[in-house]
C-alpha cells in the first residue's frame, strides 16, 4: 500500500484479540476495543486518511485485510501461533517490536503519527515511534490502578495478582503514559486517575468519549419492536444483558438483584447473552452463574443464550425492555450505548465513565450493582412506569446519537493527531 506523505499517514496498533476487517466479537479478548478500533480506523479511512491497522498474527490469519483503498489490517506474527491473554501479551513485545520495524523498513513504508491502544500496544508503540522519530498517541481503554483497587470484590490479593499482573502491567503503564505525546482518555474519571495517580500532566490529556455506529443502531416503531419481539423471543418485561464472560462484568450482581426484581414485577425476565466460546473459562464461568441462579431461586427467570451474532445485535437491544449493564468495573460501557441509540432504556452501573455523562431518570437510570435490592429496584421502577419508560426511549436515543457518532469522534481525534504532527515539526 502506497501512502500519500501529506495527509497524515496513520499506525494503529491493537495487538490482543481477533482484530480483523469481520472481527469475531465474543472470542477472547474480542469486544468493545475492537469495535473502537476498528470504527475509528474506518472513519479516518473515509476522512482520507490513510491507515495500517497492525495487531499479532497467529493461528491460521493471513498477513492483511484489505478495507478498502485507504485501509488495512496488517498481522506481525510474534509470539508463537496459539492465542495470547491480553495479561501476558507484553512478555512478546520485544518480538512484536522487532518484526514491526523489520517489515516497515525493508518495505518503505511511512507514517506519521502511531496510535496505540491498551497497555500492550501502548509498550509496543512507544518503542517504535522513537524509533522512526515521529509521534506516539495513546488511549488506555482501561487502567490497571482502577481495576487493582475496584476488582478484587470475591478475589484475595494473590489470586488477582497471578491472573492480572498489576504490579508490572502498572509500572509499564506509568512509563508508557509518561513518555507519550498524548494521551486520549475515555471519561472524565479516566483521565482524572491518569493525573492523580500516574502523574500524567493535565496539558497531555484530552478526553473524547468511544463512538458508536449511528446507521446500525437506531430506535423503531413501537409496532415493528412488538415483530422483534417475536422474532427473537422476548416476552414485555424482558431484561437483556450481553457481553463477554469476564468478572468485572458484574453479572452475578445482576442475579442477585433479581428477587428484588422479581418482587416489584413478577413478570419480569433476564435475558442472559454471555459469554459464547466454547472455551473453559466461559464454560466455567456461565455454570458459576447458574448454579447462583439456582441457590437464589431465580434459575427459572433466566434465559440463557449464545453469544449474540453482530448481525442481530442491533435487533436484540430493540426486542428488550430494558437493557441492563451491573459492571463492577465499566471504563465506558459501549454496549449500554448502543442499547440507548436503539431507542432501549438502560440501567446502567455507576462505577464507569457514562454515569457522569447521563442525567439520571432523563435518558438513563443508574445504580450501583454492588447493591443488589438497589439495582433491583430500579430495573423494576423502569420496567412499571411507561411514561417514564418512554421518556427514556427517546432521551436515551437522542442522547446516543448526538454525542457519540463515530465521524465526529474521528475528526476530533484527527485533530488531536494534527496537533502533535505540528508541534514535533515546530521541534525540529
Amino acid at each position: 500500500m502506497n501512502f500519500d506523505q501529506t495527509n497524515n499517514n496513520i499506525l494503529v496498533i491493537s495487538l490482543h484479540g481477533y482484530v480483523a476487517a469481520e472481527p469475531e466479537l465474543g472470542k477472547p479478548d474480542t469486544g468493545g476495543q475492537v469495535v473502537f478500533v476498528l470504527e475509528l480506523a474506518k472513519r479516518f479511512s473515509r476522512l482520507g486518511r490513510k491507515v495500517d491497522l497492525l495487531t499479532r498474527q497467529f493461528e491460521d490469519q493471513p498477513e492483511e485485510d484489505v478495507m478498502n483503498d485507504n485501509l488495512r489490517v496488517w498481522r506481525v506474527p510474534f509470539g508463537g501461533k496459539k492465542f495470547i491473554r491480553k495479561e501476558d501479551m507484553h512478555d512478546h513485545i520485544s518480538d512484536f517490536v522487532t518484526n514491526t520495524l523489520s517489515r516497515i523498513r525493508r518495505l518503505g513504508t511511512r507514517y506519521d503519527i502511531i496510535y496505540s491502544h491498551y497497555w500492550d500496544a501502548g509498550a509496543a508503540g512507544q518503542k517504535i515511534a522513537e524509533e522512526l522519530e515521529i509521534p506516539h498517541v495513546h488511549t488506555p481503554h482501561s487502567l490497571g490502578w482502577w481495576k487493582q483497587n475496584n476488582m478484587g470484590v470475591d478475589m484475595g490479593k494473590e489470586e488477582m495478582e497471578k491472573n492480572y499482573r498489576f504490579v508490572e502491567r502498572i509500572r509499564k503503564e506509568f512509563l508508557i503514559y509518561q513518555m507519550c505525546d498524548h494521551l486520549i482518555a475515555t471519561t472524565v474519571q479516566q483521565a482524572e486517575i491518569l493525573m492523580k495517580h500516574y502523574d500524567v500532566l493535565e496539558s497531555r490529556i484530552t478526553v473524547i468519549p468511544p463512538g458508536m455506529d449511528e446507521d446500525k443502531y437506531s430506535p423503531v416503531r413501537s409496532e415493528d419492536q412488538e415483530e422483534l419481539q417475536k422474532k427473537h423471543n422476548f416476552r414485555k418485561n424482558d431484561i437483556l444483558t450481553l457481553g463477554r464472560m469476564a468478572h468485572n462484568k458484574g453479572y452475578d450482581l445482576l442475579i442477585q438483584s433479581l428477587p428484588t426484581l422479581i418482587e416489584l414485577v413478577p413478570d419480569a425476565r433476564l435475558i442472559a447473552a454471555v459469554g459464547g466460546e466454547d472455551t473453559g473459562q466461559d464454560k466455567s464461568g456461565v455454570a458459576s452463574l447458574r448454579k447462583l441462579a439456582e441457590e437464589l431461586g431465580v434459575d427459572d427467570k433466566i434465559e440463557w443464550r449464545n453469544y449474540v451474532p453482530d448481525e442481530d445485535l442491533a435487533d436484540y437491544y430493540r426486542a428488550a425492555a430494558v437493557f441492563a449493564m451491573p459492571s463492577r468495573y465499566e471504563p465506558f460501557g459501549m454496549v449500554a450505548i448502543e442499547a440507548m441509540a436503539c431507542g432501549t432504556p438502560a440501567v446502567i452501573t455507576i462505577n464507569g465513565g457514562l454515569f457522569e455523562l447521563i442525567t439520571f431518570g432523563h435518558n438513563a437510570m443508574c445504580a450501583d450493582p454492588n447493591q443488589p435490592k438497589e439495582f433491583g429496584a430500579i430495573l423494576a421502577y423502569t420496567l412499571k412506569y411507561p411514561i417514564l419508560s418512554h421518556r427514556l426511549s427517546v432521551e436515551g436515543a437522542r442522547f446516543a446519537r448526538r454525542n457519540f457518532g463515530w465521524t465526529g469522534i474521528a475528526k476530533q481525534t484527527l485533530n488531536i493527531f494534527h496537533s502533535m504532527i505540528q508541534r514535533q515539526a515546530s521541534d525540529l
